[in-house]
């Protein structure tokens, strides 16, 4: 899976197909014969402004015609395809840091369809064909081609060209490149995040920068609530104004723990967290681990998707895995929460509010978030029956309500 562009990070515009060859060449470039390649060269290897060999053409689409009838092995797949399974590819997908070498070929504009699927059936993990609009006044065009670190780049083209029935030997480049590491990219992009001064969202590979602030340490995984967002933020603000000491706190949509977590850190004596992502179950477990919280005091419960919220407490996951040491049933913890919390969407803010209003005891308090400024009036419209002294906080463009659950 690719990673999610980031702000100010420029994704590549173009990674839809690419022509890649037999699952023996695919071996060769994943990793057999010791030169371990792993399958993001194929999407590294895809430029902005470049056509993809074989998008709509009659090779790519099964056609007798063109390369298929000369026995090329070239065929078109989707990036997210599954990789040849073996024990050298396996090994080759886990070095994400491994050389590779970026050929540059030239030749004449006739011939790069039948050059390109002819180079992919001679060791080429990948081939970057230039825009033909861009070279029109142009007679020949340029390619860029990946190959194993190690291959026998010289033989490979010679021997694509002679299959291709070339009569002439094509000139190319060769350069060596490096692999980018994405999980070091990522991590890089993640900052420690300041919510107000002494309270800091911090991913686990990062330094605190104050160590003496109450510091919640995250592992983001796939799950939401890294403390970047507004919403995070509002609700992180809300608990620091309303937890005094001793509250039992409903984090409703747990995402990565992030607002358990804090309510322990505040001075809460409880925190139970539920989601319907088992992703999201596991994440918050790793976090409540990572800052070495009490599981007999944060409870993180899975949800069924689309169980009726009466049926939560009948339908939890109660495996050794996600049960925690100290049960607390949902069924009988409905209206007993002192603080509930649900920072979600619109859409199940409106649908549920009578099970997340529901978990709050008489008096106590309730904040949803998730929601656009120009959100609000709807949600207010169907809180106001069941809450008073409504407030709203917002933060660029995003809105949190809170209110007090009526009698």
């Amino acid at each position: 899976m690719l990673p999610l562009a980031r702000a100010g990070r420029a994704p590549l515009r173009r990674l839809g197909r690419l022509l890649v060859a037999s699952p023996q060449t695919l071996s060769r470039c994943s990793g057999g014969g010791g030169n371990n390649l792993s399958p993001l060269l194929l999407m590294l290897s895809a430029r902005p402004s470049a056509s993809r060999v074989g998008e709509g053409s009659p090779a790519a689409a099964g056609s007798p015609s063109g390369a298929s009838s000369r026995g090329f092995c070239a065929r078109a797949v989707s990036v997210d395809d599954e990789a040849p399974s073996s024990s050298a590819t396996a090994a080759g997908y886990d070095d994400l840091s491994a050389p590779y070498l970026s050929v540059r070929i030239r030749c004449r504009k006739e011939d790069a369809e039948l050059l390109s699927e002819s180079l992919l059936c001679f060791g080429a993990c990948s081939v970057t064909v230039d825009d033909i609009a861009d070279a029109a006044n142009l007679d020949e065009i340029s390619m860029t081609t990946i190959f194993a670190y190690g291959e026998n780049v010289g033989s490979s083209v010679s021997s694509a060209a002679s299959s291709a029935g070339l009569s002439y030997s094509p000139p190319y480049e060769t350069s060596v490149g490096k692999q980018c590491d994405w999980v070091t990219l990522v991590q890089e992009s993640y900052e420690s995040t300041k919510v107000i001064d002494g309270l800091w969202i911090i991913p686990k590979w990062r330094t605190p920068p104050d160590p003496h602030a109450t510091n919640i340490i995250i592992n983001p995984g796939l799950a939401f609530g890294t403390g970047e967002h507004p919403t995070t933020k509002l609700c992180l603000l809300f608990l620091k104004e309303v937890i005094k000491g001793g509250e039992h706190v409903l984090d409703y949509g747990t995402g990565t723990g992030v607002l358990s977590i804090a309510a322990l850190k505040m001075g809460a004596a409880l925190s139970t967290g539920i989601d319907i992502d088992p992703q999201a179950v596991a994440s918050a477990h790793e976090n409540m681990l990572l800052n070495g919280m009490d599981s007999s005091k944060m409870l993180v419960y899975l949800v069924p998707a689309g169980a009726e919220p009466s049926c939560f407490s009948s339908s939890i996951d109660k495996s050794e895995e996600k049960k925690p040491s100290s049960d607390l049933e949902l069924k009988s913890s409905r209206g007993k929460f002192d603080i509930v919390a649900a920072n979600i969407l619109l859409n199940p803010l409106l649908e549920l509010v009578e099970d997340i209003v529901g978990y709050a005891k008489t008096g106590g308090t309730v904040a949803v978030s998730g929601i656009l400024c120009e959100q609000v009036p709807k949600i207010e419209k169907a809180y106001s029956g069941y809450l008073d002294n409504i407030s709203v906080s917002e933060m660029d463009g995003w809105a949190c309500l809170q209110g007090t659950r009526k009698t």
